[in-house]
């Protein structure tokens, strides 16, 4: 599985960074070190300038494509404000506009550090609506640490949730797309004769939905009038 760590902390050393590196280790069973930790105070300028050029620097674009690539993510940022960074959603503002498609469908843990438990609703109104309109599959469980909480075991014990509801969604997904690619022989016009689009929640094995088939609202208005 690989996991790919965003961290929008700022100081040296970053409670952002160390509570991301917890969460990838509890997901992965690996040390920190075999985790790729993507520090987002290192691209500040790089995002800056891909806002006004419109184009990335090397580094940034490198970083875009690691996380487009990973098969699961997880995101840390501090509390500002009330709500994430401005560092780190320019980082996702920058992904979305050179890939649209580069979270959709990929599973993501969400976790935020702050100086107050007061802030821990962060998670809620600013970072799950945030990915979910970048069409990720975010884990139930997010994490939030507050100063005190570090070096408690309500601490870890969320930590471990979290890391396993995300090792098991990837897992999983993976495990469908493989067999996915099994069934289908590696191509989707295998099963939907280049049409049709499988349906796999809703409906039956082998249900296909064909956009070429469907009514449009106004005519299916119009002839409840008419026979109305």
């Amino acid at each position: 599985m690989s996991v790919v760590v965003v961290s929008a902390g700022l100081s040296v050393p970053s409670s952002t960074r160390l509570l991301g590196e917890r969460l990838a280790a509890a997901a992965t069973g690996q040390a920190p070190a075999d985790v790729r930790v993507i520090e987002l105070r290192d691209l500040a300028v790089d995002i800056a300038h891909n806002f006004t050029s419109g184009f990335p620097a090397p580094a940034l674009a490198e970083a875009m494509d690691a996380v487009a690539g990973a098969d699961g993510l997880i995101v840390v940022t501090p509390v500002f404000s009330a709500s994430y960074s401005g560092l780190f959603k320019s980082f996702f503002d920058v992904l979305g506009v050179r890939d649209r498609e580069a979270l959709a469908g990929k599973p993501v843990l969400i976790a935020a550090t702050g100086g107050t438990p007061r802030h821990s609703l962060v998670l809620d109104h600013a970072l799950r609506p945030l990915f979910a309109h970048l069409r990720a599959v975010v884990v139930p469980t997010g994490v939030y640490a507050a100063s005190q909480d570090w070096g408690d075991k309500g601490l870890d014990a969320r930590i471990e949730r979290a890391a396993g509801e995300l090792a098991a969604l990837t897992g999983a997904l993976s495990a469908a797309s493989d067999g996915a690619d099994a069934v289908t022989g590696g191509g989707v016009d295998a099963v939907t004769g280049g049409g049709a689009i499988g349906v796999t929640r809703g409906g039956a094995a082998g249900d296909k939905f064909d956009a070429r088939n469907v009514v449009p609202f106004e005519e299916q208005l119009a002839a409840l009038r008419s026979t109305g």
